[in-house]
């Protein structure tokens, strides 16, 4: 199992080569696509297992790591090289599992979900590649191909969300997640420009010589740009600010919703496994940077990098989750979720390190992806019905459905005690607690978890409870039976509903590898393979345990309270909150007018400049051109004159001379031999006399 650890370039390569292989395939090559795409990661999983099983045994005080490096390129003949690698630790390895495991069961899923569509061998060809550079970013040991892999990932994402590219609203949705994360990009990319210029390298690792090593973290954190401001704190948070955009963070979290307009299957990826995960693995991977290579506790605020990380995620989790609120696209209020939910993933690597919150982005993969996957089940078995206005009673058609989505629900909640998310989610609330420097981002977080409680009731209650409302808009209650075969409601096949039953039970089961008593997790990641039974740390919990539990039971009281026990009437009924609150509701509804101001700002002045740039275009530089144009043609008039009046009127005078003196000699030589004779007599005569009157002057 040792090779293992020095070959784990092979698991991006399997879902890479399947990527190529599909592409080369005839467009209607759909079931040789499906099966090499999923086979891929089959393969994946079972090798990321073995590279999960490896970090279990090698563990000690030290976490197991194994790196690989090779040289890329050389700049010159004496040149150092661009020296990429790949590394295996236990961070990388859970990442591995996760993301093989849940992206297998979604490209199963998608096999049924994407059976009707003409282009499904053109779709898991862009899931493979999507899939590829999530795993070939979660084992670089460079930055350098750790932003490749990014890219690609950018690539995939705005291929598979514009997948469906004749709907306007897809191919619009794709350029803005393109156009928005390639904002958050920059940050990332001067991030790796300044990193290697202060440590000479971009790999992480290198035995002492790593940009992430007490060397290079020494010297960054000692040399200070202006004040208390450190070379590390501003790479840092360049490299934040790309991880804001990936993982859509206030304030360029507008894109991430937006990304509904792709297929289910593709939401579930993006928000489960892979693309939004990628920006907080990067703050864990770049942990030791971002808390300022200080060796001391990171609830005592060291690093300010890290403190603008919680800031900016505890202030999304409940920004997002207050306009989760009011979404009726049952997609969108699951993206909005998703949103949230990694603020408190960034809440938790900024207060509580890197076991807090890669622990909760670990159990959200698992949920995330059930509540993505069982929203998809949803619209398929509402005939592509989004609308939860128009849902309604599907716990009575759609009974497998109903049960994981309620698994999910609940984790994502924070129900305890049988729910990963409680469990994570406390972790959270636990450290954001703790931390020294303030305890708003614990305030914010509670509120953020009351919020959450709140909308997910609220959305199961207009999906799965009350009468349907899908066929003519009504229901009285008491005719479910009756609507059911006019709108044609039905479960899911079994190829979609036994990825939903795999992924509730890790749900159900996950939770128990990070409790206070049994801090399994956070022992694995630092190298420990034995984890002592900690009831002292579950005594401390157990009051702020309480205290969650109390805010989830307020959050589910008041959904039910205002949807379960008042169920919508009809799809055109108004809203119990738009009833009460219209005002708040509408800005709830209208997600805070975030876009309208990106339009009337951003957007607007952007036009500007493209209308200012236009104008110099074609006035201003166009001018100059056609300037620069006359000049010409007036230079090349002058020489055309010049060149006829001069230089042809010279040369053909010249030679009309010529050829008079020609034809006057040619008079002379007509070959008449008396007329020669009669010259060169003459010529006699004249020379005589020339020779006797010289001779006489003499």
């Amino acid at each position: 199992m040792t090779w293992i650890a020095t070959q784990i370039w092979l698991i991006p390569m399997l879902p890479l080569l399947a990527a190529g292989v599909i592409g080369l395939l005839p467009r209607r090559s759909d079931q040789p696509a499906m099966a090499l795409a999923v086979g891929s990661m089959a393969g994946a999983l079972v090798l990321s297992v073995l590279a999960f099983l490896f970090t279990l045994t090698h563990g000690g005080e030290e976490p197991a790591r194994i790196l690989t490096q090779f040289e890329w390129l050389r700049v010159g003949t004496a040149g150092a090289g661009v020296r990429l690698g790949f590394i295996l630790d236990p961070l990388a390895a859970m990442m591995l599992v996760m993301v093989t495991f849940v992206g297998l069961l979604i490209f199963v899923f998608s096999a049924g979900y994407m059976a009707e569509d003409d282009n499904r061998a053109r779709f898991f060809g862009f899931l493979s590649l999507f899939a590829a550079a999530m795993l070939g970013l979660v084992i670089s040991n460079s930055l350098l191909l750790l932003f490749a892999c990014w890219e690609v990932m950018g690539l995939a994402s705005y291929l598979l969300i514009g997948f469906w590219f004749e709907k306007p609203s897809a191919a619009a949705a794709a350029k803005k997640a393109f156009i928005v994360t390639r904002i958050g990009d920059l940050g990332l990319f001067l991030g790796m420009l300044w990193l290697y210029r202060e440590t000479g390298t971009l790999l992480f690792y290198d035995g002492g010589a790593g940009a992430l090593e007490p060397g290079a973290l020494a010297a960054m954190t000692t040399n200070r740009v202006t004040g208390t401001l450190t070379v590390a704190t501003c790479i840092s948070l360049l490299l934040f600010f790309g991880a804001v955009g990936k993982s859509g963070q206030v304030p360029l979290h507008v894109w991430l919703p937006d990304a509904m307009e792709g297929p289910t299957p593709v939401s579930a990826l993006i928000h489960a496994a892979t693309m939004v995960a990628a920006g907080v693995f990067l703050v864990a991977r770049t942990f030791p940077l971002m808390a300022g290579g200080v060796d001391v506790p990171v609830q005592s605020g060291a690093g300010l990098a890290l403190g603008v990380v919680a800031t900016v995620g505890s202030v999304t989790a409940v920004f997002a989750a207050l306009m989760a609120v009011a979404q009726t696209d049952i997609k969108r209020v699951l993206a909005y979720s998703t949103v949230s939910q990694l603020g408190y993933m960034f809440l938790g690597l900024g207060t509580g390190g890197v076991a807090v919150g890669m622990f909760h982005l670990i159990t959200h993969a698992f949920f995330k992806a059930l509540l993505f996957l069982g929203a998809g089940s949803v619209i398929h078995g509402c005939h592509h019905e989004q609308d939860i206005r128009r849902m309604g009673g599907l716990r009575r058609w759609m009974p497998l459905t109903f049960a994981t989505y309620a698994i999910g629900m609940m984790a994502l909640a924070g129900v305890p005690l049988f729910f990963s998310g409680f469990w994570s989610k406390d972790e959270i609330l636990h450290a954001a607690w703790g931390w020294g420097p303030s305890r708003w981002p614990f305030i914010l977080g509670a509120v953020g978890a009351f919020l959450t409680a709140f909308y997910m009731t609220r959305q199961m209650a207009e999906v799965f409870f009350g009468p349907h409302r899908g066929g003519d808009g009504g229901g009285d209650g008491d005719d479910h039976a009756a609507h059911a075969p006019a709108t044609g409601v039905h479960e899911s096949p079994r190829v979609m509903t036994v990825p939903l039953v795999l992924l509730a039970v890790s749900t159900l089961i996950l939770g128990w590898l990070g409790t206070p008593a049994w801090p399994w997790f956070e022992s694995y990641l630092s190298g420990h393979r034995h984890v002592p039974v900690a009831w002292d740390r579950l005594g401390h919990a157990i009051p702020l345990m309480v205290a969650s539990t109390v805010i989830v039971a307020l959050g589910i009281g008041l959904g039910w309270m205002l949807y379960g026990k008042r169920p919508r009437a009809s799809a055109t009924a108004a809203d119990v909150m738009e009833t009460r609150w219209p005002r708040i509701f509408a800005v709830l509804r209208d997600r805070f007018y975030v876009d309208e101001f990106y339009e009337a700002t951003v957007v607007r002045a952007h036009r500007a400049s493209s209308r200012v740039d236009r104008w110099l275009d074609r006035l201003v530089i166009g001018g100059l051109v056609l300037a620069a144009g006359a000049l010409a043609r007036a230079l090349a008039f002058a020489v055309r004159m010049v060149d006829e009046l001069l230089v042809n009127a010279g040369f053909d005078a010249g030679c009309g001379v010529m050829r008079w003196i020609g034809q006057g000699f040619s008079r002379i030589q007509n070959g008449g031999a008396q007329r020669y004779l009669g010259w060169l007599g003459m010529a006699m005569v004249v020379l005589t006399i020339l020779v006797i009157w010289g001779w006489e002057g003499r």
